[in-house]
């Protein structure tokens, strides 16, 4: 008798649900930091605009899991994305600072936004070869939560007690086009979707999740201070993985052209 396969979720209708559930009330959550940024409440702003990026990195990864994806899926992560990530943030710091620039400060807001669009335009249509599958380890550009996040820390900044660091008065604009540079740039991040754990490792990196969920909690712009200059390290060290891996497959394919030849 054959044995069936077993599956997290049985109802085809059910894992096709799920994720795009996940997807909706992240655009919910973008959508109502744009409420609280009208309200001057930036402290709830950056924490429902986290709690949307948290949400987008676990839809797709529970899609694959419970082999849910979907077009449809796909394409209704891309427009949340933009609300969330793109909208939402430039609507903080525009409310926070940027405004008080003029048309200035609007231009800026809005050449966040259309970069953002256009970086996730651009992720929309990437495919890779057969012989580039490694390069499904990098994002071309920051990805757009994590830019969101990165305007938003000269704001989180004032939320903690090392206010005292930040002059707004030239950082903040100059700050916003240069992130919204790195969105459309070809700089290669990591994007840590392929990576592989050892069963060895799996404690220690539930260990780190687990004291990285509790600090967000208990000290949550400080955390999210912490992660964004982190990340910001993490370009240059992508930069250099991803020449050396570009350079070794060139290596290989000469080496197989060769002893094609002979």
């Amino acid at each position: 008798m054959e044995e069936k396969k077993f599956k997290i979720v049985q109802s085809k209708k059910t894992r096709y649900i799920l994720p795009n559930i996940l997807t909706i009330a992240g655009v919910c959550l973008g959508i109502s930091s744009i409420k609280f940024s009208l309200d001057l409440n930036f402290s709830m702003a950056v924490i429902f605009v986290t709690l949307a990026a948290i949400l987008d990195a676990l839809d797709g990864r529970i899609a694959r899991l419970i082999k849910g994806t979907s077009e449809f899926g796909k394409e209704l992560d891309s427009l949340t994305d933009f609300v969330s990530f793109g909208i939402a943030p430039a609507f903080i710091i525009y409310f926070w600072e940027l405004n008080k620039y003029g048309k200035l400060g609007w231009a800026i807001t809005l050449i966040y936004s259309v970069c953002c669009v256009l970086r996730l335009a651009r992720f929309n249509l990437t495919k890779y070869k057969t012989d580039e599958s490694w390069k499904q380890n990098y994002f071309e550009g920051v990805p757009s939560p994590i830019g969101a996040l990165l305007i938003l820390s000269p704001l989180i900044l004032q939320l903690t007690d090392f206010n005292f660091l930040l002059d707004k008065k030239y950082f903040v604009p100059i700050f916003t086009l240069i992130i919204a540079i790195l969105l459309i740039s070809k700089l290669p991040t990591y994007s840590f979707k392929k990576i592989k754990i050892k069963p060895a490792m799996t404690v220690f990196i539930l260990l780190g999740i687990g004291i990285s969920l509790v600090t967000l909690m208990f000290f949550t712009f400080e955390t999210l201070l912490i992660f964004s200059f982190f990340y910001i390290l993490s370009i240059p060290m992508a930069c250099f993985t991803y020449s050396n891996n570009k350079k070794s497959v060139k290596v290989d394919n000469s080496e197989d052209d060769h002893e094609d030849i002979l």
